[in-house]
């Protein structure tokens, strides 16, 4: 399976890169990790980068790393996903409200909503 991986320093962020990480380095998929600058996030781009190569470095894998800086990186996102033919894309969101309901970031919402590409959200 061919995995496309967006990282955009959230928390919930990390943790789908360390779950996807394991995961391919169990099935042997195929994984591009691709970072963008998320406006949501109090972080430094560079800081980001940084600590999504430090992930990598510590799971053994090589796989290749891509940098969105576009203004509307879900939009980005969906395009590679689908010129590239990946077979899904996999995101970290989806918090909860004081009441319980689900809340999305509005890049992770872009990309459920325009995606033709299955997505997988981890949370």
């Amino acid at each position: 399976m061919k995995l496309l991986l967006g990282v955009g320093g959230s928390e919930l962020s990390y943790l789908a890169l360390t779950e996807t990480l394991e995961r391919v380095s169990e099935t042997g998929d195929e994984l591009t990790v691709v970072i963008f600058e998320n406006e949501d996030i109090d972080a430094d781009f560079g800081t980001v980068q940084q600590r999504v190569q430090d992930h990598i470095d510590e799971s053994g894998l090589a796989p290749p790393t891509r940098l969105i800086e576009d203004a509307s990186p879900g939009s980005e996102l969906v395009n590679i996903a689908e010129s590239e033919g990946f077979d899904r894309i996999v995101l970290g969101g989806g918090g909860r409200s004081p009441l319980g309901k689900i809340q999305l970031g509005p890049i992770v919402e872009f990309v459920l909503l325009n995606a033709q590409t299955p997505v997988t959200l981890i949370r």
